[in-house]
């Protein structure tokens, strides 16, 4: 015999165990059928009814068109242009590109001319600022610093075109 048929006569008789787990009773199988067809059948809720469509019609005596933006009413005291006003012109500093509480202060360093604090950034550089400079979103400017915290003073959009000047704090990170 050759050694391809052998190949064949081997895999042949290792396959006929495989085969015979074919042959094996559906009796189970009947079984289960039979008695889910001999449960009683419940009843199915019907289907709902579906309400008619209702037209709304819309009476305009004494109310406003829906279709027409609404003015802000604006006081004297908050017109457009008037009170403290952001330098577009200036150009930006490293530490206004992230929000004011993604920033952390880690210390202060004193010369015989400045204080200076030091604010680490969430990209992990930390940052040497003084009195002056501009950090966070809201073009906040460094007031004051000391060794617990840094006091700012930011330009916040009034919702009526006109800027309202709040202050902020930056305190040291333990």
């Amino acid at each position: 015999m050759s050694r391809r048929v052998r190949v064949r006569w081997s895999v042949l008789l290792l396959t006929l165990p495989l085969l015979g787990g074919c042959g094996r009773s559906m009796d189970e199988l009947e079984q289960w059928v039979a008695e889910v067809k001999s449960r009683r059948s419940t009843s199915i809720a019907p289907i709902p009814q579906i309400k008619p469509y209702e037209a709304f019609v819309y009476d305009i005596a004494g109310r406003r068109d829906p279709f027409i933006a609404v003015e802000p009413q604006r006081t004297a005291t908050t017109v457009a242009g008037t009170g403290p006003q952001p330098d577009f012109k200036r150009p930006k500093e490293a530490l206004e590109e992230y929000p004011l509480d993604a920033l952390r202060m880690q210390g202060t360093i004193r010369t015989s001319n400045a204080v200076y604090a030091l604010v680490k950034a969430p990209d992990g550089v930390i940052h040497r600022v003084g009195i002056g400079a501009h950090m966070g979103q809201n073009f906040g400017q460094i007031k004051s610093i000391t060794d617990q915290e840094i006091a700012l003073s930011e330009l916040v959009a009034d919702g009526f075109g006109g800027w309202l000047q709040r202050a902020a704090v930056l305190a040291l990170t333990q």
